[in-house]
């Protein structure tokens, strides 16, 4: 089975969503419904909602939208990655009443669509260490270049739980392997970090072939270990580079020659452990 930590879903008659038009391709509804038809298809047996950056004011909004799909007969989600803004005073609060929420699994903020130096803001840094002692991860979502302040983080928080998402973010496209590559063994020193083998199709070129990835997949893998790798689709991003079915087809094949505990601990045993999920 695939647990999937990875999952976005986009609504707009429910959520407003300011990036979307400057990504005509996304640009539209990507509803459960059609997530789950395919999902179900390709052996997909439990979701993770990944926040999608929706209008700071909408955020718990977003939250309780996504727990309402969960509620309903064969609901694939199991819990949400929540949005959250560290670097605004109102984050004590919002952590306490996410608490309180057993559906919230963790949180994200996207790091590379801000200043590069948000990170580094001492009230941001003082509310990544609130999460220490908590059940909650963090995504961490930087390109490349951002890696070291990701580095950061984990080293200022070695208490929380840090998930790199979709291998770093590698310019694939760009065939770039530096510094991404020596950035990457860099940050899997941290024991507190596990890394995501995600929707990395939509960033590669058009005809993108099992070769062209394979790279990237493998030195995340060699890097991180199998106690450390967790597996998400990306949906509805990934239909950047494919579809979700071809992004899991793609998986299976890239860890084809592993073992049956290696692929077993990157599909869904790594995330059961991280996300206590059932």
């Amino acid at each position: 089975m695939i647990i999937d930590t990875h999952l976005h879903l986009i609504d707009k008659s429910a959520l407003s969503y300011p990036w979307l038009g400057g990504v005509p391709a996304l640009d539209r509804d990507f509803l459960y419904s059609a997530y789950a038809a395919e999902a179900k298809r390709v052996g997909i047996a439990a979701s993770l909602h990944m926040e999608v950056d929706v209008e700071a004011g909408q955020i718990e909004r977003e939250t309780s939208e996504i727990a309402r799909l969960s509620r309903e007969p064969g609901s694939l989600l199991r819990g949400a990655i929540a949005a959250c803004r560290p670097e605004d005073d109102g984050f004590a609060a919002y952590l306490e009443r996410q608490e309180a929420n057993a559906f919230v699994r963790g949180f994200r903020r996207v790091l590379h669509v801000v200043a590069d130096d948000l990170s580094e803001q001492p009230l941001f840094r003082e509310n990544i260490r609130r999460l220490s002692g908590t059940r909650f991860t963090f995504d961490l979502c930087v390109l490349p270049h951002q890696i070291p302040k990701a580095m950061a983080l984990a080293d200022l928080a070695p208490d929380v739980r840090f998930v790199l998402d979709h291998c770093g973010v590698p310019d694939i496209k760009g065939r770039a392997e530096h510094p991404w590559r020596e950035h990457m063994t860099e940050i899997a020193q941290r024991p507190n970090v596990t890394a995501k083998i995600s929707g990395v199709i939509a960033y590669a070129e058009e005809d993108w072939t099992l070769a062209s990835i394979r790279p990237y997949v493998e030195h995340t893998i060699a890097a991180f270990g199998w106690d450390r790798i967790v597996w998400g689709s990306d949906w509805p991003v990934c239909t950047l580079g494919g579809n979700l079915s071809t992004w899991v087809a793609a998986t299976h094949a890239l860890i084809e020659g592993c073992s049956l505990d290696e692929r077993t601990k990157l599909l869904s045993g790594n995330a059961r452990r991280i996300w206590n999920l059932a």
